[in-house]
């Protein structure tokens, strides 16, 4: 992407943007923008059943993905929203040109990055952890369910146009230290304070653009693993240059045509500038409270489960690495050792190169990569008194996860060999990895429109459009805490949220932190359908996730400390009318405390909310 001549420089997300939306508007205001993709990952079925009811019939798009990450089935009710549409054996997403990426092809962030991930384009999706295609200079944003089912229909969104913070990296890493080491260590420095302070400054949220001499010596896939800390320090997302590294890539997996150079322009304008020496880098952990430590400073912690895969931070390379590590070593008797390989390309290069005997004859067991691992339904942590687990990926918000420590390839593997976390460096032979250069790239699982194919007459299924919220008008709802579960009465009764036992609302959502605002924004859809929820109020409210939520008809408020105390030390809430609660010196009354707000909306926002969600008016159907 080359600025013209006269244009003023541009980062990389205001090229993105520039080149798919009027160029003229103020970057506080929403950005009516060409959507080039749409993945739908968590809620499909209620995407799709709005875009039929806004009368889609063929996506323009260049591409719309629907991955069904359920591997494991049950017969017991699940957290998510149930997917009709999925189960239903007359739907053809190839009728509308969609595509369906089967269970058992891989987690989404790890499959978009290999089969549909391009420099240079704007996607929009329903899951932050596709950050990680912005390894591939692609860029990601996080929007409400109504967004992504006009973008299907219409090819536009509007988005809030963003700032960047650049990341500059310098250095090279150490042995026995790689990108999720890397990764923690820009927690550890802050990151998330340099976004914040960045949102309330400007009121825009902050896209993390990666820069440097060293970023241009990392893969794409270790670009796409420090990518992914975009949701984790509120960013709403992340860019890696595209250069011959990343031609390279999309070469090796079959794609080139897709490649486009894109880089920032010289003396483009950024809010912030991060620094790391990569070599300075030592091995880290994240332990289970979010704290960035050194290895050494929890080495000789017992472990009861490891689990190697479950997303994409999780590399081929990662696993090539473990599997030279471990190599004719055995795990502990009490020693659950798990390997799940983020998509079926890593499988395969695990099988055809042997590093998959290699870890099998250890003792690991391999397992699927379904989406409720990061949630903690399936292979959750066991007791403490047991031993802690020790992971390649970040559990979801609030999900479970007592006990779990997220660690580097290298740090797992040696808490494998000595059933004990500990320094990687202990090993003292560094470990080299050749990935192969030929990838595996049959699609099997994949289900495409047929170019050859002939056109399709069926008519799109009839479906029910889930209830929305109803426009909000002010009223008195009763306080949720995102950390508890509540019963159908309404009692918390325990750790977990889950939202089909919320029978009772309308809500507030009082968040105590930026990863319960994102636990809710994740689940928002089902929050507002089957638990009524009108409002989220939190301290730290990352910008990023403030027009998805609007996009639901929630209102989004920012109160301070003691505003948040009195809100949870109170049965119930009032909140008044849009027009009253958009004034200067709004406040809601908590009891009887009167606690100053902010409504963090634009307004176009705010008229999402005034009229229940951003999607508008269905067309009559015609049958």
């Amino acid at each position: 992407m080359r600025a013209r001549a006269g244009d003023p420089p541009r980062t990389m997300a205001q090229k993105i943007l520039a080149s798919r939306s009027d160029e003229g508007a103020p970057p506080t205001d929403l950005v009516k923008a060409k959507v080039d993709q749409v993945v739908l990952t968590r809620s499909p079925s209620r995407v799709l059943a709005e875009a039929f009811a806004l009368g889609l019939k063929k996506t323009q798009l260049e591409a719309a993905v629907i991955y069904d990450g359920r591997c494991v089935t049950s017969a017991a009710p699940r957290p998510e929203e149930p997917e009709p549409v999925l189960d239903d054996p007359t739907f053809d997403p190839t009728a509308q040109s969609l595509t369906l990426a089967r269970a058992g092809i891989g987690v989404p962030p790890a499959v978009h990055l290999e089969r549909f991930a391009a420099p240079g384009r704007l996607m929009l999706t329903d899951d932050p952890r596709l950050a990680t295609v912005g390894g591939a200079g692609m860029l990601t944003v996080v929007v409400s369910s109504a967004q992504l089912a006009r973008a299907l229909v219409e090819g536009v969104a509007t988005i809030r146009a963003p700032r960047s913070v650049q990341v500059l990296l310098s250095g090279r890493t150490r042995p026995f230290v790689c990108a999720r080491d890397a990764l923690h260590e820009l927690i550890r420095r802050g990151l998330e304070e340099t976004v914040r302070g960045v949102e309330q400054r400007t009121g825009c949220p902050v896209v993390l653009e990666f820069a440097g001499p060293s970023a241009k010596l990392l893969s794409v896939a270790e670009r796409a693993v420090l990518a992914s800390v975009a949701p984790l320090v509120g960013a709403c997302g992340a860019l890696f240059i595209s250069d011959e590294k990343t031609e390279a890539y999309l070469r090796d997996q079959r794609r080139s045509k897709a490649h486009r150079a894109l880089v920032p322009d010289a003396g483009a304008p950024c809010e912030e500038v991060v620094n790391i020496d990569l070599a300075t880098v030592d091995p880290l952990v994240l332990d289970p409270v979010g704290a960035v430590r050194s290895v050494r400073d929890v080495a000789g912690k017992p472990v009861a489960q490891v689990i190697l895969g479950g997303d994409a931070t999780a590399t081929a390379r990662d696993f090539l690495a473990a599997a030279t590590l471990l190599k004719s070593k055995k795990i502990g008797p009490r020693l659950d050792f798990l390997i799940a390989p983020p998509s079926r390309q890593i499988l395969e290069i695990l099988a055809k190169t042997g590093a998959l005997t290699d870890l099998l004859a250890t003792g690991a067991r391999l397992v699927e990569p379904d989406r409720l691992g990061t949630y903690g339904e399936l292979y959750p942590p066991p007791p403490l008194e047991i031993g802690v687990s020790v992971r390649t990926s970040d559990p979801e918000p609030c999900a479970p996860g007592a006990g779990c420590y997220v660690v580097s390839a290298e740090t797992l593997a040696y808490t494998v060999a000595h059933s004990q976390i500990g320094d990687p460096r202990a090993f003292k032979r560094p470990v080299r990895v050749q990935i192969p250069r030929e990838l595996p790239t049959e699609d099997q699982l994949v289900v495409r429109e047929r170019r050859d194919a002939p056109g399709s007459n069926k008519k799109p299924p009839m479906l029910p459009v889930p209830p929305l919220a109803a426009a909000f008008k002010g009223e008195t709802v009763q306080v949720y805490e995102p950390g508890l579960v509540y019963a159908k009465g309404g009692k918390p009764n325990g750790p977990e949220p889950r939202p089909s036992e919320i029978a009772v609302g309308p809500w507030l959502a009082a968040c105590s932190s930026a990863g319960e605002v994102r636990q809710v924004a994740g689940r928002s859809a089902r929050l507002v359908a089957l638990a009524k929820l009108r409002a989220v109020v939190a301290v730290n409210m990352p910008l990023g996730l403030v027009s998805q939520l609007a996009g639901h008809g929630i209102v989004c408020l920012k109160v301070d400390d003691a505003g948040l105390k009195a809100i949870k030390a109170s049965k119930d809430v009032q909140i008044p009318a849009p027009a009253v609660l958009g004034a200067p010196g709004a406040s809601i009354l908590a009891g009887k405390t009167k606690v100053p707000v902010t409504w963090i909306a634009q307004p176009a926002e705010r008229a999402w909310v005034s009229q229940g969600t951003q999607a508008p008016t269905p067309p009559a159907a015609k049958r």
